[in-house]
């Protein structure tokens, strides 16, 4: 999910009341609620695709980090804010630690629920996880999170008792939601690869019955017919219809310029990651460039940030031969 979407999280869950759990609470909801994507610092590096959702999302990083962020949280404490205000009352370590943890939690557990995907054992296997249930900007948990969190702001500054109540409808609310969205995801797949079934795609694999933006009742459907990609939408209202488009992409992964291209280690690094690949093969002026590209994200190769570009030089020779 977006920032503002894990930013948010943290803070209903602050304002539902664990921040009164210790002093710092709110901050460290908030920091923990966005620390596994520290990872983004590998993206000026180059190393976006092969390191994203991986090292600080997977099942190491949700038991190290916590520790990382409490001992972060009773430094500044003692080192910075209770130096400045020593009549302060301390941060405790474990009411912060199990804030760490629970905040931490909930960010790949979120990032989990888009068709971007989730590697869940990293580092112990580089195996990649999607809910396929949420696009990675969703207007309406931004709504329910926002419209809790300043609820109670306003009601907690009029002194109502009741303040924490929007806070907590939010988080049950998203809670919800989130569960009905991957159980609309699963039931989506059934419905698609018995329709797939029914028209004669018996090995319709791999198979994406993924999110749209705004409309949780529409998904976007691709998946594998033999070296092709095809396309489809799933319509949930008034009743569930699968529509199978007419257009293709070719794979053209057997081509010689994609093997080499593949080999690579920008195409082993895209190909690491990608979903369902696909290539585009060009000559310009001496070189074969191939674009290696996601059919998630693009269908026509052009330019995106889901796409990287090898320039093969003349007399490239494929891996295994030509």
């Amino acid at each position: 999910m977006d920032p503002i979407c894990h930013t948010l999280v943290g803070a209903a869950l602050g304002e539902a009341g664990l921040k009164r759990r210790s002093a710092l609470g709110m901050a460290t909801v908030l920091i923990g609620a966005n620390l596994p994507d520290i990872d983004g610092l590998a993206i000026p590096l180059g190393y976006g695709l092969v390191f994203r959702r991986g090292w600080t999302h997977g099942i190491l990083a949700l038991v190290v980090l916590p520790f990382v962020l409490t001992a972060l949280m009773l430094a500044y404490d003692r080192f910075v804010r209770r130096r400045r205000h020593p009549s302060l009352e301390p941060a405790r370590a474990g009411p912060l630690l199990w804030l760490s943890a629970l905040s931490i939690l909930t960010h790949p557990t979120l990032d989990f629920m888009n068709d971007y995907g989730m590697r869940w054992l990293m580092p112990f296997a580089d195996r990649w996880f999607y809910g396929d249930a949420l696009f990675i900007v969703d207007p309406w948990m931004w709504l329910a999170l926002g419209l809790g969190v300043y609820l109670t702001r306003r009601w907690v500054r009029r002194g109502d008792g009741r303040a924490r109540r929007p806070a907590r409808w939010a988080v049950g609310f998203v809670t919800i939601y989130v569960a009905a969205m991957l159980a609309l995801s699963v039931a989506g797949r059934h419905v698609v690869a018995r329709a797939l079934a029914a028209q004669g795609f018996e090995r319709a694999q791999p198979l994406l019955v993924g999110p749209e933006p705004v409309n949780p009742f529409h998904k976007r459907v691709v998946f594998a017919d033999g070296d092709r990609y095809r396309f489809g939408t799933l319509t949930w209202r008034p009743a569930p219809r699968f529509v199978l488009e007419e257009r293709v992409i070719e794979t053209r992964g057997a081509h010689p310029a994609a093997r080499a291209a593949a080999a690579t280690p920008a195409g082993r690094a895209f190909l690491s990651w990608s979903r369902f690949p696909f290539f585009v093969i060009e000559e310009d002026a001496g070189e074969t460039v191939v674009r290696l590209a996601d059919a998630r994200y693009t269908r026509f190769g052009d330019s995106s940030w889901a796409m990287v570009v090898v320039r093969l030089p003349a007399g490239y020779q494929a891996p295994g031969g030509p």
